[in-house]
């Protein structure tokens, strides 16, 4: 049995600001957002790549792009959980999410925020500081036997998207 993991970091998409006395986790995705989320996931679909598991910040932004994505992997929603402590909790509370996940998923897609997103692809990873901009997906294989050791020493391959990525 392999004990190969994937890990896909997403930040979520483009919010805007547009709307005043909104809460922060009340903001909404920008049409460009949602455009992006919609591209990035297409991204992703074309390899082939479907999440397990897909747990999402209940912040509106980070909700929304997690079911973009769900939506267009045609992942079941009754794979898509919310986890109140993806939302500003810092990276020691993601692993723990990360840790708490059955064994049996081998492929799973968090949603959230930065600073927390862009400090974990680099923690994980083991690279220069990674500064996962809006929609960015860091997808990062492991050779791990479970969720909770997965770490910059089980780190297989690294690999980054964003939506500008090819524009530049």
């Amino acid at each position: 049995m392999s004990d190969e993991r994937t890990l896909f970091i997403v930040r979520h998409a483009k919010s805007s600001w547009d709307i005043e006395d909104i809460s922060d986790t009340d903001r909404p995705l920008k049409l460009k957002g949602i455009r992006d989320a919609y591209d990035m996931a297409r991204r992703i679909k074309i390899n082939h790549e479907i999440p397990g598991l897909i747990i999402s910040s209940p912040a509106n932004r980070a909700l929304h792009t997690a079911c973009i994505f769900a939506n267009v992997l045609e992942v079941k929603l009754n794979l898509l959980r919310i986890d109140e402590r993806l939302y500003g909790s810092g990276i020691g509370v993601i692993r723990k999410i990360l840790s708490e996940q059955d064994s049996s998923i081998k492929s799973l897609m968090v949603f959230g925020h930065n600073p927390d997103f862009s400090e974990l692809a680099t923690s994980l990873s083991g690279s220069e500081y990674i500064d996962l901009p809006t929609c960015g997906v860091c997808k990062i294989t492991f050779n791990s036997p479970g969720w909770g050791s997965v770490s910059a020493r089980e780190m297989i391959k690294v690999f980054l998207d964003f939506p500008k990525k090819d524009k530049d």
